[in-house]
This record gives structure tokens, C-alpha cells and sequence, in this order.
């Protein structure tokens, strides 16, 4: 009978060693490790041109050269065709714009995505020589965007770039278009 107290013993021993710190009461607030949050951003980008007069009305750009300082109009409508987003940008030195849509939001995943519910609209050239809009690409009643399947990462940061077909400002008057 010593045997077996002794066996018991052991048991239980090994019972309290074992089962009851498994059933033993979590803490009431248990804080994960946190990751810092990565963010994300859309950003739109294109080029804005001065269209040679010799295509004027055509959407060619051969023999167009960018505009500096360009600025451009980045408007999304959501579901309900209501502005839920507007910016204007300027282009740099190389007629390059790159939009970032700081604050935009979705609010419904297909139909408020940037390639259904955004457009970019030229609004002014600083080029007196070069400052009449052309609906090349629909830069007057709204470019639409596209996926190039571009995006910048990094461990804490990502965007997704969108683009708007090249746009075009044309001289108000061309001689005989050549230019």
C-alpha cells in the first residue's frame, strides 16, 4: 500500500506541476507586441505637354515639349456621383506630377476606387505661349486614370500609383501649324 500512496503522490505532483498552472488565471488585459501600423497611400502621376500646333486637334505629341509648373486638377465622386475628393497639383521642372491623394477614402470598394471614381483635368499652364487646354486624353472633361500595376514599398510604407495619360496645353494661335 506504501507503493502505491507513494505512486499517487508522485502523480498529483505531477498533476499540480503541470495541469494547474495551464488553468491558472490569465491576466485580465494581455498586451500583443505591436507592430508599427505600415502606411498607404494613392498617388496619381502623368506629364503635361505643350502640344505642337502642327497636330493641334489631334492627340498626337510628336514634337511636344513638357511644361514646368503645370497644374493639374486630381476630383473623385463617390457611389452617389458627390465630390469626395479634390486637389490641385503643380507639375515640376519636367511638366512630372505626382499626386498624392492625402485624405482620400473609400467608402466602397469598386465603386469608389481611384480607376472608377477619380479623373485629373488640367487647369493652367504658366507658358503664355502654350496655355489653351486640349481634351487630348480628356484633359478638359476628366482623364481617367489607369493601372500601370506600379507600387512603392518599403517595411512601413506603400503606394499605389495610378496614371493619367499624358495631357496637353496647345499655343492659342498657330501660323500655318508649324510649330
Amino acid at each position: 500500500m506504501a507503493a502505491n500512496n507513494s505512486h499517487l503522490i508522485t502523480v498529483c505532483s505531477l498533476l499540480l506541476l503541470f495541469v494547474l498552472p495551464s488553468m491558472a488565471v490569465q491576466p485580465k488585459y494581455h498586451h500583443a507586441p505591436t507592430t508599427p501600423q505600415k502606411k498607404s497611400d494613392v498617388v496619381v502621376e502623368g506629364v503635361v505637354y505643350c502640344q505642337s500646333c502642327k497636330y493641334a486637334g489631334s492627340w498626337s505629341l510628336i514634337g511636344a515639349k513638357t511644361i514646368p509648373s503645370a497644374r493639374v486638377s486630381v476630383t473623385c465622386k463617390n457611389s452617389r456621383h458627390q465630390v469626395s475628393f479634390y486637389k490641385a497639383y503643380q507639375a515640376d521642372k519636367h511638366g512630372y506630377f505626382y499626386a498624392q491623394l492625402d485624405g482620400f477614402k473609400l467608402s466602397h470598394g469598386v465603386l469608389d476606387h481611384p480607376l472608377q471614381a477619380c479623373t485629373v483635368k488640367l487647369l493652367s499652364s504658366p507658358l503664355a505661349t502654350c496655355n489653351v487646354r486640349t481634351n487630348l486624353n480628356y484633359g478638359i472633361d476628366g482623364a481617367k486614370l489607369r493601372s500601370e500595376g506600379k507600387v512603392l514599398r518599403s517595411p512601413h510604407y506603400e503606394a499605389v500609383i495610378y496614371a493619367a495619360g499624358p495631357l496637353a496645353f496647345r499655343p492659342e494661335t498657330c501660323s500655318n501649324h508649324h510649330g
